[in-house]
């Protein structure tokens, strides 16, 4: 990773700026989730639980406690979600290789399937974002996200 260019000065005013573009683009984001869940409403199932078979797709075999630690969510309520999902069909646990009471969940295929139909509009959205940014800009801004998730993107997965 290439050092930070000391000539990177920012202001309280645009750094809130920032902030307000990633307030409003997580909004966008939702708004997309909340289309594809509007279409999946049968399953009764609610922003969280797309966000863990997102997670379980990106990272298979993650169990409670990461998942909690990566969505900022209670062991608890990572736990219900998961439960949630798997009495749905959408996830399965199994036992650990060296522990045998750690349960890591992975989708299955009714779970890959109600995923992929949620996130279809998000990439689509995201494509959309990237192809206004540019190359240079695609890089920049995965710079950027990748350094605001801090440890999550060094927790596991792809």
């Amino acid at each position: 990773m290439a050092a930070a260019d000391p000539r990177l000065i920012l202001r309280d005013e645009e750094l809130d700026g920032g902030l307000e573009m990633l307030l409003l683009a997580e909004a966008a984001l939702w708004a997309g989730v909340d289309a594809g869940l509007e279409a999946e409403k049968a399953l009764g199932l609610g922003r969280s639980h797309w966000r863990a078979a997102f997670l379980l797709k990106r990272r298979p075999g993650v169990g409670v406690q990461e998942l909690a630690h990566l969505t900022s969510l209670s062991k608890q309520a990572a736990s219900r979600i998961i439960a949630d999902l798997e009495a749905k069909g959408l996830v399965e646990k199994i036992a650990g290789d060296l522990d045998g009471r750690r349960r890591a969940a992975s989708l299955t295929q009714a779970g890959a399937a109600f995923e992929e139909r949620v996130s279809e509009r998000l990439r689509a959205q995201l494509a959309r974002s990237y192809r206004v940014g540019g190359l240079d800009g695609v890089a920049g801004a995965r710079r950027i996200l990748s350094a605001l998730a801090g440890g999550r993107m060094k927790s596991g997965g792809a």
